[in-house]
């Protein structure tokens, strides 16, 4: 299973993050973010959104709403992006009352999705995975330990040149 496991990540580095997940993931992605509450899942989405030309200031958690979507760019030209919230959901069918299962399938799409491990069993198999972890830190500044894993071998490349790009 392709992974990839960032250490020492501070806000500067996780707009890196977002700009290089952008520049080299494909233009239709399932993103299941996990971490604890404040691990900065909605930090990381509104960084994706801010590198795909969105204001980062419009994203905001979609808690109550559960389904935001932004017209959106990557590299590769425009896609939308569809940014949700599972935690306030009390299972599997009223995630999939959402309409996921088409935004999954829909081309030139990414589907961010927050507490994704809360519907874990009705995401596609190919789904990227960010696991967030806070790690202790001599400072004020949080320092996150992001864990990326997929069973989308196709996603193998893109990791590896994340992975690259995130060395320098």
């Amino acid at each position: 299973m392709p992974t990839l496991t960032l250490h020492a990540i501070d806000l500067k580095r996780l707009q890196q993050l977002a700009g290089q997940l952008t520049r080299h993931f494909p233009a239709q992605l399932v993103v299941g973010l996990v971490g604890t509450l404040g691990a900065g899942k909605t930090t990381l989405t509104q960084a994706l959104a801010g590198a795909m030309g969105v204001d980062p200031e419009d994203v905001t958690s979609p808690t109550f709403t559960l389904l935001c979507s932004y017209d959106a760019n990557l590299a590769a030209g425009p896609i939308r992006l569809h940014h949700l919230d599972a935690y306030r959901l009390s299972d599997e069918d009223e995630f999939l009352e959402l309409g996921v299962e088409e935004l999954f399938d829909s081309k030139d799409t990414w589907v961010l999705i927050e507490w994704a491990d809360r519907v874990e069993s009705v995401l596609p198999p190919e789904t990227l995975w960010i696991h967030i972890d806070v790690a202790p830190s001599s400072g004020d500044v949080p320092q996150r330990v992001i864990t990326l894993t997929t069973e989308n071998t196709e996603l193998e490349h893109p990791l590896d040149a994340l992975a690259d790009a995130m060395a320098r």
